[in-house]
């Protein structure tokens, strides 16, 4: 199974505030819904809680969040406590790629461990006030290849260009 990390970073790193998304590129949207849909998605109960209620669970998805609170429980949703567990879950239920979706701890941990194989990656030509920030990434160590890039328009503000990264 491929562990496949997805984000949208901005040239600050800044991917949220307030436990919110900071920009709106309904375009990088699209692409997160048609790469994570019929998947397994992995994400932190701080992420999980951000997604609008009339929105959670992602639809057509396996969410799978993970918490250190053992008490947490998220309806259609597997709890775990380690993305290690997670991973495991997607594992048993034959997937083929997992998707980690953040937050930044999330990120963050499962960079350090080594869990991923994949990265997909929106690098956002702008910069945003945030508290929550992608981590530091030597881009070297992995195979750069563009899948698309994109002018800002009336319905996306923001010049982007989505890259898939690999070991």
């Amino acid at each position: 199974m491929i562990v496949s990390l997805i984000a949208a970073i901005p040239k600050n790193r800044a991917i949220g505030k307030d436990n919110q998304l900071i920009w709106d590129l309904p375009k990088d949207m699209k692409f997160f819904m048609d790469s994570t849909m019929g998947h397994n998605i992995i994400m932190g109960r701080k992420n999980y809680e951000s997604i609008p209620e009339k929105y959670r669970p992602l639809r057509n998805r396996t969410n799978i969040i993970v918490t250190r609170n053992k008490n947490y429980k998220a309806e259609n949703c597997f709890v775990t406590h380690s993305i290690k567990e997670a991973i495991a879950i997607a594992k048993k239920n034959n997937e083929k790629e997992c998707f980690i979706i953040g937050g930044g701890e999330i990120y963050r941990q499962s960079l350090i461990d080594n869990l991923v194989d994949k990265m997909y990656i929106t690098h956002i030509e702008a910069s945003f006030e945030g508290d929550t920030f992608f981590p530091k990434v030597d881009w070297s160590k992995w195979k750069r290849k563009n899948i698309f890039s994109h002018k800002n328009d009336q319905e996306n503000p923001y010049d982007f260009e989505v890259v898939s990264y690999e070991k």
